[in-house]
């Protein structure tokens, strides 16, 4: 699922990206045997029986992850058995929510879009497989590949931009505002930087840049043709790309997970192909029932029925049996929570409100939710739903694990990084005849290979790697790093060619090394690093900012750098930073907790020790701090911060390996 809004923290950024967090499925309703073979053939049937399980469960999951209120739409073979809405739309004022409550449905407009597109397809008016240069009216995606960018590399998350998110801005001022597409998109452009096609990536820029040719091919905004061609025909009458007054009057209200009311925003451009529509439980049965249907709605064909097929058939696979993406925007992860069955789902969030669609359409059967919080409950329902439902009525095989040597595991290691959250780094090595996986504190998994391509942790998590179009080990896919299901490639960083006045034996070296090949610090002058030379705070704050890997969150830009001066005496960007100063901004953004006691020597300001001591006692120091015979540590704080010093603090604490320093 993806959502278009990346927090400042990484468990809430990681909930933006995909529904991504685990869940632990809670008690369910019983039902005979009898029922449940039957409900197995075919699914939900009866309206009441539905109603039954829906109420105890809503009542279970709301009070659980404290949402105010939902809605829940459950069809079956182009009837809806239920449109139900629980709790409030509106706590304070005591509103229900209810079959016309309004909410905002994120990034489940990708679906819209892709069946937009598809439409657009069917009448010859945009190949998908065309160089999407020949929609775009004279607009120019830069390309640093040889392969052209095509409609369906964006409809199924494979474009190969570098910034997948650098188009997605969110916030409650946007509301009120137009802004037009086409400048929006040539001021935030990013660069393909992967040959399209050939790694999957979560990209909210790719379904933009959609909806912009949808929008040139069509030759009206996007919105008018999408209110034209897809919500007024199929009687989507509260349904629009854009908030409109009367709509807003009718919708939920927003809050955060602890309960406080927030404000709604809106996105800029104002229209969002990647995640702007707002909607209803009414409108979504019919939206829902289209897809089933096979593109039809009361007799109308509003996509032909190979078109249709496709948006239900996965394209895009990490492995033959790990489902990525169709074409037009649904997805295929939680693979485990589908219980054997073909699912495909796709989920969206907005600031305060959450949703999710759900097709099986092998069963004739969908749901949709929504709801107005910023927590993960849709997976728990649609967990309960399939096991309700689809109960598995046979344990998968288990997995035959074959010998990996280390000849053949020397293609697999090495650092790798995520191609959407930047911050993600994993490096791999060989030890055992298994593969290890190191994705920073606390993160360790071991690996057994199941084929040359497909790896199982510990747990029974798979993890596939994948080749470029020359052959080489260059991605892998894996969604369980920490608890977290992240939707998207990592890619294999290769070494830059070392700097000339970097010498072999400088113990910097390798820190050095890692950083300029993920492009967060590189050359000050002539190709030359100058290990030894003075940072500005500016300097600093610029490449702490690229280490964090917020960088491809334009929103977050401004937050983040508010952030990481945090108790800092008056910021000045052409002061030389010293080493205390750059241990709290680095903390500010890391939040790292003390492994153990630490006793500094020497002289650190009294706004600095929390955050030195922390950085210490996690091991985030360079080679020349040294642990004293008697236990101390002289960070030398007041000390001017050299160039080398920053790439290894700033490695140590964002790379792959920020491990505790053993301290007595």
């Amino acid at each position: 699922m993806s959502k278009m809004k990346p927090k400042l923290n990484m468990s809430a950024l990681l909930l933006c990206a995909t529904l991504m967090t685990a869940c632990t499925p809670s008690d369910r309703i019983p039902v005979s045997e009898q029922t449940t073979e039957k409900m197995n053939l075919v699914g939900p049937q009866d309206a009441k029986e539905v109603e039954a399980f829906a109420d105890p469960l809503f009542e279970e999951v709301m009070k659980k992850y404290n949402v105010n209120g939902s809605n829940f739409v459950v069809v079956k073979d182009g009837k809806v058995l239920l449109n139900k809405g629980y709790g409030y739309a509106d706590l304070e004022k005591k509103i229900p929510v209810d079959k016309n409550t309004v909410f905002q449905i994120g990034s489940v407009s990708k679906t819209f879009t892709g069946l937009a597109a598809m439409q657009l397809a069917d009448q010859g008016k945009i190949d998908l497989y065309e160089d999407i240069q020949a929609y775009l009216g004279g607009m120019k995606i830069p390309n640093r590949t040889e392969k052209k960018l095509t409609m369906f590399n964006m409809l199924t998350y494979t474009s190969g931009v570098d910034l997948p998110d650098s188009t997605s801005f969110i916030a409650p001022e946007f509301v009120d505002k137009d802004i037009p597409m086409k400048q929006f998109l040539l001021d935030h452009m990013p660069t393909v930087v992967r040959p399209p096609g050939e790694a999957y990536t979560y990209d909210n820029f790719a379904f933009l840049l959609a909806g912009y040719a949808i929008e040139n091919v069509s030759g009206m905004p996007f919105y008018q043709y999408m209110d034209k061609n897809v919500f007024k025909p199929l009687g989507m009458n509260s349904t629009s790309v854009r908030i409109t007054p009367k709509l807003l009057d009718r919708m939920a209200a927003h809050y955060n997970p602890a309960g406080d009311l927030i404000p709604v925003e809106g996105t800029a451009p104002t229209d969002g192909p990647q995640g702007s529509i707002i909607s209803t439980g009414d409108d979504m049965a019919k939206y829902l029932i289209m897809h089933l249907q096979k593109g039809k709605y009361e007799g109308r064909q509003l996509v032909s029925e190979k078109a249709a097929e496709q948006m239900h058939t996965y394209q895009i696979f990490a492995d033959e049996s790990i489902p990525m993406t169709t074409v037009g925007g649904f997805e295929g992860y939680r693979k485990e929570l589908a219980n054997g069955q073909h699912v495909v789902l796709k989920g969206g969030n907005m600031t305060g409100h959450q949703s999710l669609i759900v097709l099986v359409p092998e069963k004739n059967t969908a749901f949709y939710m929504s709801y107005n919080n910023d927590t993960m409950m849709s997976l728990e329902v649609y967990d309960a739903f399939m096991d309700h439902y689809f109960a598995q009525t046979k344990q998968p095989e288990k997995p035959v694990y074959v010998p990996l040597d280390e000849k053949d595991a020397e293609k697999y290691v090495g650092l790798y990084q995520n191609t959407r959250f930047h911050f993600l780094k994993s490096k791999f090595s060989y030890a055992d005849g298994k593969l290890l996986m190191e994705t920073g504190t606390p993160g360790k998994h071991t690996f057994k290979m199941i084929t040359p391509l497909l790896f199982e942790d510990e747990s029974g998590n798979k993890l596939a790697f994948k080749k470029d179009h020359r052959g080489s080990i260059e991605y892998f896919y894996y969604d369980n790093f920490e608890g977290f299901h992240i939707g998207s490639d990592s890619q294999k960083i290769h070494k830059k060619q070392s700097f000339p006045d970097v010498a072999e034996e400088n113990k910097y070296k390798g820190f050095i090394d890692d950083l300029h090949a993920l492009d967060i610090m590189g050359a000050k002058s002539g190709g030359n690093f100058e290990p030894q030379a003075f940072m500005t705070q500016g300097e600093f704050a610029d490449v702490l900012f690229r280490a964090h890997g917020m960088y491809g969150f334009p929103y977050a830009i401004e937050g983040t750098k508010k952030q990481m001066a945090a108790g800092l005496p008056p910021f000045d960007s052409n002061e030389v930073i010293t080493r205390q100063t750059a241990a709290v901004m680095i903390q500010n953004l890391k939040a790292l907790k003390p492994a153990s006691e630490v006793r500094l020597s020497g002289q650190t300001d009294a706004w600095a020790v929390e955050a030195v001591t922390a950085l210490v006692s996690q091991g985030v120091i360079d080679p020349d701090t040294i642990v004293q015979a008697d236990g101390t540590v002289d960070f030398r704080s007041n000390q001017p911060l050299l160039r080398q010093e920053a790439a290894a603090l700033l490695d140590k604490a964002f790379g792959h390996y920020a491990l505790p320093l053993s301290i007595k």
